[in-house]
């Protein structure tokens, strides 16, 4: 299958293999690295610094090791397994999505001093945009665990949380107010 204007065929995991692709590390340290566009799906999980200085890209992968969307400015992240340590560790902008299944994510969570919460998925765009994502990230790779994610959609949306930055938010709501001023 291929993406909509582009010739590049995307292979699913081997449909025989004896391991869980998503408790597997598919993708080393450092993807993503000052990214400033872009999408990449990712069935496994990534290594450290994932996602470093990300300034645009969209990513969805099973896991990541320590300090992932560490200084990120912009972008969208998606993480549908355990993080490691000191996530979002100076995150100045961008939004990340963790699926906190057992409910520790906030332990390994860096909130720069107050300057980065977490909070539940529960804005209407937000849970359209983290479906969507999911979707796709399904359609490109034909993971298990997004396709049970989506199969019990409704009783695990509440354990997906959302990792954004103070001044971040504010810059997004002023920017809504401004276009709801202009009548856009």
């Amino acid at each position: 299958m291929a993406a909509s204007g582009s010739v590049l065929r995307r292979l699913p995991p081997y449909i025989a293999a004896d391991f869980v692709a998503a408790d597997n590390i598919i993708a080393g340290n450092t993807l993503l690295y000052g990214a400033t566009s872009g999408e990449v799906y990712l069935c496994g999980m990534v290594g450290e610094r994932f996602a470093v200085r990300n300034s645009g890209a969209t990513a969805v992968v099973e896991g990541t090791g320590d300090h992932g969307c560490e200084y990120m400015t912009g972008g969208t992240v998606i993480v549908l397994g355990r993080t490691g340590r000191n996530f979002a560790a100076g995150m100045s902008g961008g939004e990340a999505f963790v699926w906190d299944l057992d409910g520790t994510f906030a332990q390994r969570l860096n909130t720069n001093g107050g300057l980065t919460e977490l909070e539940p998925v529960t804005d209407a765009e937000d849970i359209l945009r983290l479906r969507g994502l999911i979707e796709v990230h399904v359609r490109y790779t034909r993971s298990r665990r997004g396709i049970e994610l989506l199969e019990n959609w409704e009783s695990v949306l509440p354990q997906f949380v959302k990792v954004v930055s103070v001044e971040y938010r504010r810059a997004q709501e002023t920017i809504q107010r401004e276009l709801a001023m202009a009548g856009r």
